[in-house]
Order: structure tokens, then C-alpha cells, then sequence
């Protein structure tokens, strides 16, 4: 399935339970959209949030709620089924926010271009953690629940651990030379995988996080803008060529592109509530919505075939192999504001009303 969206797209969310799809794009609208494998997709509210451009967003509050961030520095709260808007919370970072991810049930977390990552408790509607974790902006964000740390990686080419129990930065990592641009947790909690401005993959050992533990130089001659975890061996990796690819981690090897949304960077990538569709954005300014189980089909063909081909090899290398492919130019995100705004904590509560 494929849905125009009219404007360049920043964001991709699925509902957590109902066929519903959310995206928000560079005029700062949000857009909803009901899907079904018998019928076109049907747009259900389209509200222009933002003032500048709606780079960020997730489902809350049981999918009753979008929470959307914008370079206007702002963050607001809109109800999914009139479209109203339920809070504006004004000065939410000091920069742009680039970032949101959800944590919890009730926590979800926000980063900025200037390096600062915060966390929102929605049971004590405000702020309750902030971080100075980077000296540029924040690409990517995840969570291990169960150590309760949050991992962001930068444009400044580190990686930061963030303690929720001590409210402390743990660590961060040496700088690489690569904007680190995505990051997944895999291999049961051992392994975080972060994705780079080069092409490379950079692995990194839980608890060892000063210097990655493993670099694969080879895996795209184009930017890895979006990671996907599949499952602890595999994740499905968005770059900047347009590819979407389904990549083995330790062995490391790409098992096969298995799409190709356009010859333009893929933005962000997601899963439906029931893993049936994985859904890819791009700079065509189109939503696509993938067939996972028709994807994962013909991976596991063409592995069978790589892996009876490679029998017949005699190499040690460990390195992964990748096709040609052209790297088309990168388009900008929306404008930075760098004004100060008020702290948070300071300003009308959140998630009042959610």
C-alpha cells in the first residue's frame, strides 16, 4: 500500500492496537491514517500542529493520544479522535526536537539539536529527568527496560547511557569520526547497534561502552538513517539510497534488500501493532506500507540460496557484502532554533489532560 502524503515526511508511528498509521511532515501537519489490506488507506484527521516543521511522534496514552515535537521547540499533545489539541507545552527544550520515543506506559522521552535528552512521566505529568548528553543533535533513541537506561546517539559521533534510577549520565563513548545516526538493542541486551553517517555499523558490548567493540566498514557506501530490530539476530536497516535491507548481526551479513521505497533517503521505519505491514517513509514523500510476512518470504528464499552458494566458497572474510548502489543528496531537517526556552518543570504541566 502506498499513501501520498503531499509534503516531505520526518515520522512514522503505529497505533498500539488499531489499524492506524501517523506521520508528520515538514509544514508541521500531522496526518492519520486507517489502513486495511481490502481497501485504500483513509485519511482520518489531519491537524497542522506545528508552526515549523512536525519532525517527531508517537502514540500515548493507549493510542488515544499523538505526541509530536517540532523545531518551534515545542511539544503538544492532540487527541486522535477529534483532532484537538489537549496540550501545548511551549518551551518543552531549549533547541529544536529532533526525537521522541516511548519508554514505558507512562514515560516517553524527547531529545533536541543542542544534545539534551529529557524524559516525561505521564503518571506525575512533567518532567521528571534531564539530560546534557551530547554536544549536538539528537538522532536516535532507545530504552533497556530492563536496566532502566536509556542509550541516545548524536550527531556529535557518541553514544550516551542514561540512568533513570540515579538520574545520572553513566557514560558516553569515545567520539567516533562517523555521525552515529540510529541505534538498536540486540542480542539479548549484549549488543547495541548503532547505524552511521559513512555507512558503517558500529557495535557496541553492554557495559563496555567507550569504544565499539566491532566496525563494519563495508555494510553501504550510503548513510544507515533508520534501524528496525526484527528479532536478536536480525534488524532492518533504512538508508540513504532508498534500500531497505535485512541485516544478520553477529554473524554480520546483509541476508538480502528486501524493498526499495525510492532512489531517495528512507526517514524512518516502523512495525504495525501486529507486525503484519512494516511501514518505510522517504523524501518521495509517499508512506509505504510493506507486506512483512511477503518481505520475510522471500529473504528466507534468497538465504537458502546465498547460504548453499556460499558453501561452495572458500573465504574467511567477515566482512558484509553490499550492492551498488547511486547516494543520492540528504534533504534538511527543519530550521534549528536555538532560543532558550523555559525549563519544563516550570511551565503548565504536559500531560494534564491526557
Amino acid at each position: 500500500m502506498e499513501i501520498e502524503l503531499g509534503k516531505l515526511p520526518f515520522d512514522i508511528d503505529f497505533h498500539p492496537s488499531n489499524q492506524l498509521v501517523a506521520s508528520g511532515l515538514i509544514s508541521g501537519d500531522l496526518l492519520v491514517f486507517r489502513y486495511s489490506p481490502d481497501s485504500t488507506p483513509q485519511k482520518l484527521l489531519e491537524v497542522n500542529a506545528h508552526t515549523e516543521s512536525c519532525r517527531t511522534l508517537r502514540f500515548v496514552n493507549e493510542g488515544r493520544a499523538i505526541v509530536t515535537g517540532s523545531p518551534d521547540c515545542s511539544i503538544v499533545a492532540t487527541d486522535v479522535e477529534t483532532g484537538s489539541t489537549i496540550t501545548h507545552l511551549e518551551n518543552a527544550h531549549g533547541a529544536a526536537i529532533n526525537r521522541i520515543v516511548n519508554l514505558t506506559e507512562s514515560t516517553i522521552a524527547s531529545g533536541d539539536d543542542e544534545g539534551c535528552i529529557k524524559v516525561w512521566d505521564t503518571r506525575q505529568r512533567s518532567c521528571s529527568h534531564s539530560f546534557n548528553a551530547h554536544e549536538e543533535y539528537i538522532s536516535d533513541l532507545t530504552f533497556a527496560s530492563d536496566s532502566m537506561k536509556l542509550i541516545g546517539t548524536s550527531g556529535d559521533g557518541t553514544l550516551s547511557v542514561c540512568n533513570l534510577r540515579s538520574s545520572k549520565i553513566q557514560t558516553r563513548s569515545e567520539f567516533s569520526e562517523d555521525e552515529l545516526l540510529s541505534v538498536v538493542i540486540m542480542k539479548n541486551g549484549r549488543k547495541v547497534i548503532c547505524g552511521t553517517q559513512s555507512g558503517a555499523f558500529l557495535l557496541y558490548s553492554w557495559g563496555f561502552f567507550k569504544d565499539c567493540s566491532d566496525r563494519f566498514v563495508d555494510l553501504s557506501p550510503n548513510s544507515v538513517d533508520a534501524l528496525l530490530k526484527l528479532d536478536e539476530d536480525r534488524v532492518i536497516t533504512g538508508c540513504e539510497n532508498g534500500l531497505i535491507s535485512l541485516v544478520g548481526i553477529l554473524p554480520n551479513r546483509i541476508i538480502q534488500p528486501i524493498a526499495e521505497h525510492s532512489e531517495y533517503p528512507v526517514e524512518r521505519l516502523a512495525f504495525s501493532h501486529d507486525r503484519k505491514y512494516l511501514g518505510s517513509i522517504s523524501h518521495d514523500q509517499t508512506l509505504k506500507l510493506w507486506d512483512l510476512e511477503e518481505l520475510l518470504q522471500d529473504s528466507g528464499n534468497a538465504n537458502s540460496q546465498s547460504v548453499a552458494a556460499d558453501a561452495d566458497k572458500d573465504s574467511d572474510s567477515d566482512e558484509m557484502d553490499v550492492d551498488d548502489s547511486t547516494k543520492p543528496s540528504k534533504g534538511a531537517k527543519g530550521t534549528k532554533k536555538t532560543s532558550k526556552g523555559q525549563d519544563p518543570r516550570n511551565s503548565n504541566n504536559f500531560f494534564a489532560d491526557l
